[in-house]
């Protein structure tokens, strides 16, 4: 059998046929040894004729090969792994240039509410888009308008429109702060986290934080409200606003101690205005009744958010969860409150309906923090109209 040379006339290479080259980078998209060494062996055969082949035909023969004998999704996968080759230089309206990144332009497209696989899949298709038309260099408004209207062809047009909305806020340099509330269990930490990592937000404040904070500063026979938590707060108050309905009552105790808080709040909210940096700001006293007092100016964009467990068999098992963190004993104080805990939960609801803030049901992370980014979108929207042209214009 004559020797197969491979050759890349695009870099002025000839390099042999390996089998075993072949064999790990099928490996390497999912086969099993066995099976990407038999591939590669038939791949081999059916070429024993030629003497030379071009890289682009024996990539398509490879894909074709993983098509007919295992799936589309590993001919994908192979030919994603291929494109990686390709190096596609992005050059910023500062004038930088750094290499395309599929998951960063997948993670952009998620914002736009498409789900992380088909954001993937759609960033791939980009990808092979530019390769096919060997682009090695193009700027940001090209990509930016590529974007769109594949956006428009494969996602639709609310998609596409979000795409636009959110590459002209980052242009505007506005900040904007998140506010996510929810009783005690309900996942305001995981999915804040969560949220701040999708946006690349870098400050983050938890408002139980700050009540710490303030509890070293001032002694509990001074404020004995702010040392009780938000859920057992009312037995702190004196004795004559501790009366009436028990719902009621552990609301009383928990608006007081939010109250105490606010200030702290609206302290790091005014910062994040004035440095003019997105901000999380999370946790339990994110009172519906006072968020206004968070909501700044036309500086920022303030987009509230209330999670909630509508069951309580879940609530319950998420409080129980957290034993895994926290002490055991933490977890048996909430679950003994619990009854407190619903009724907190209640009025938070209650409220947020009525302030018209978003209530977001927190039974799946992936599903509440995608639902999350679609509120801000649609918050954005309606500040911000923007055209493509306005936003990726053409090279003049």
């Amino acid at each position: 059998m004559a020797k197969l040379l491979v050759i890349n006339a695009e870099e002025g290479t000839e390099v042999p046929f390996l089998r075993g080259m072949l064999t790990r980078s099928l490996q390497d998209i999912g086969l099993e040894f066995d099976e990407a060494y038999d591939l590669a062996s038939d791949v081999k055969d059916s070429l024993s004729d030629r003497t030379t082949i071009e890289t682009s035909e024996l990539r398509q023969c490879v894909s074709a090969r993983l098509r007919e004998i295992h799936s589309e999704y590993l001919a994908n996968r192979y030919a994603s792994q291929i494109d990686a080759t390709h190096q596609i230089m992005i050059r910023s309206d500062e004038g930088q240039l750094v290499p395309f990144s599929g998951e960063a332009h997948s993670k952009s497209l998620e914002l736009c509410g498409i789900g992380n696989e088909d954001a993937r899949n759609l960033s791939r298709i980009l990808s092979r888009h530019l390769v096919a038309r060997n682009r090695r260099e193009i700027n940001t408004s090209y990509l930016g308008r590529l974007t769109y209207r594949m956006l428009l062809r494969e996602v639709g047009k609310k998609a596409a429109q979000r795409y636009l909305v959110w590459n002209d806020f980052n242009k505007s340099g506005m900040p904007l702060l998140l506010l996510i509330g929810g009783a005690p269990g309900s996942g305001k930490s995981t999915i804040a986290t969560a949220l701040a990592s999708q946006l690349d937000i870098f400050r983050a404040q938890s408002t139980d934080m700050l009540r710490e904070v303030m509890r070293m500063m001032t002694p509990e026979r001074l404020l004995p409200v702010l040392h009780r938590s938000s859920f057992d707060a009312w037995q702190a108050l004196p004795k004559s606003d501790g009366q009436g309905d028990q719902e009621d009552i552990v609301v009383a105790g928990y608006r007081s101690q939010t109250e105490l808080l606010m200030v702290s709040c609206e302290a790091v909210v005014q910062r994040a205005v004035r440095e003019r940096v997105s901000m999380v700001l999370e946790g339990v006293h994110i009172d519906p009744a006072a968020v206004r007092r968070l909501m700044g100016g036309d500086d920022i964009v303030v987009v509230p958010v209330m999670l909630g467990i509508f069951k309580q068999g879940m609530l319950r098992k998420r409080i129980r969860g957290r034993g895994g963190s926290a002490p055991q004993r933490r977890s048996e104080r909430y679950l003994k409150n619990f009854d407190a805990i619903w009724r907190l939960q209640s009025y938070l609801l209650s409220e947020a309906d009525k302030e018209q803030i978003a209530i977001v049901a927190n039974d799946d992370r992936d599903s509440t923090v995608a639902e999350i980014l679609g509120i801000i979108a649609d918050t954005l929207s309606a500040r911000l109209n923007p055209t493509l042209k306005q936003v990726f214009p053409a090279a003049s």
